[in-house]
């Protein structure tokens, strides 16, 4: 749609490039052209607009088939206005002066021509074909009828539209129809999963077969092998007690015999000890025989403070050590 703008009674339109524009002015054509922008008065001017670009119309019909069957047909029709001024003669293209809104509806017209022209021809072409063909061979067969159809369509090229390209999505029957088709197909692919289960089976139970066999042969030669490790322990055991019972003996003797060395050498230890002790008492007690009494008195007083524990200090009156001199034997002296 073309922008309109108002300023002082005056319009102004702008359309775009891909926009035809027709501005007739008292019945005389004042402006013709794509992507124009022009003032004009809204009382004296007759607008149309055309698009000049590709459009995509897609439709969607039902046709029966040779054999009775109804099938939905799907396709799309592209087109465009190559003579914007057939097509404005033809039908209306104009639009209001003021708000630049087609006063029709040219579009529409268009698509029910176009529509009712290719469901004419596919209903032509799906007639003579059965189902089967046509949901095999009825996309192609369907789209050259439908694009030589509408070539050949004299009312499309006096309107001054040509029809770029045709595309037929899909022919489908009804859902029913559909369902029971596919039936023998799957029903087949069914058997092929089925026989491909079977086999993945029996192939299952021939390998379980062969693992137990495997297995059994395996639990034999380790029972045979278990029995050779039982004998073999046995001797292992025996001959570690008849060597044990060896190292015993020879350590029994080793041990009498370091125990009869022991107790020699105790003996004559205590003998010697014994000898030294009885010369080294003989020694003292010959040695305190020649000393004089008061020798020893004085050693065995020593001996004595030796022993008694620690004294600062000692006052020892007259008479106590007139007494301890007078059994020494020595002098007295004065206090």
């Amino acid at each position: 749609m073309a922008d309109i703008t108002r300023r002082f009674g005056w319009r102004h339109l702008r359309s775009a490039p891909t926009a035809h524009i027709r501005h007739h002015k008292r019945g005389r054509l004042a402006h013709d052209g794509a992507g124009l922008s022009f003032w004009y008065r809204s009382l004296s001017a007759a607008l149309s607009e055309v698009p000049v670009n590709d459009r995509e119309l897609a439709m969607a019909f039902h046709a029966r088939t040779s054999d009775f069957q109804d099938v939905t047909v799907q396709a799309t029709v592209t087109y465009r206005i190559s003579d914007p001024a057939e097509a404005a003669a033809r039908l209306d293209f104009s639009v209001d002066p003021d708000t630049g809104a087609w006063r029709g509806a040219p579009l529409e017209q268009i698509a029910t021509l176009l529509t009712e022209t290719a469901q004419q021809h596919t209903l032509d072409v799906l007639a003579r074909t059965p189902l089967a063909g046509a949901l095999v061979d009825g996309v192609a067969a369907v789209r050259e009828r439908v694009a030589a159809g509408l070539a050949a369509e004299p009312r499309l090229p006096a309107t001054g539209i040509d029809v770029v390209a045709v595309r037929v999505v899909a022919i489908r029957p009804e859902a029913e129809v559909e369902r029971a088709l596919r039936t023998p197909a799957r029903e087949q692919i069914q058997q092929e999963a089925d026989r491909a289960t079977y086999e993945r089976r029996a192939v299952a139970v021939e390998r379980e077969r062969t693992i137990a066999e495997n297995e059994l042969a395996s639990q034999i030669e380790l029972a045979r092998r278990e029995e050779q490790l039982v004998e073999q322990r046995g001797t292992n055991a025996r001959r570690e007690a008849e060597e044990s019972a060896a190292a015993d003996g020879v350590r029994a003797e080793a041990e009498a015999a370091r125990t009869v060395r022991l107790a020699g050498a105790e003996a004559e230890a205590a003998r010697q000890v014994g000898a030294a002790r009885a010369e080294a008492q003989a020694a003292w007690l010959r040695a305190h025989g020649e000393v004089e009494a008061a020798t020893l008195h004085a050693l065995a007083a020593t001996r004595l403070a030796e022993n008694l524990p620690h004294i600062d200090s000692l006052t020892l009156s007259p008479d106590v050590l007139t007494g301890l001199l007078s059994k020494l034997g020595r002098p007295e002296t004065g206090a």
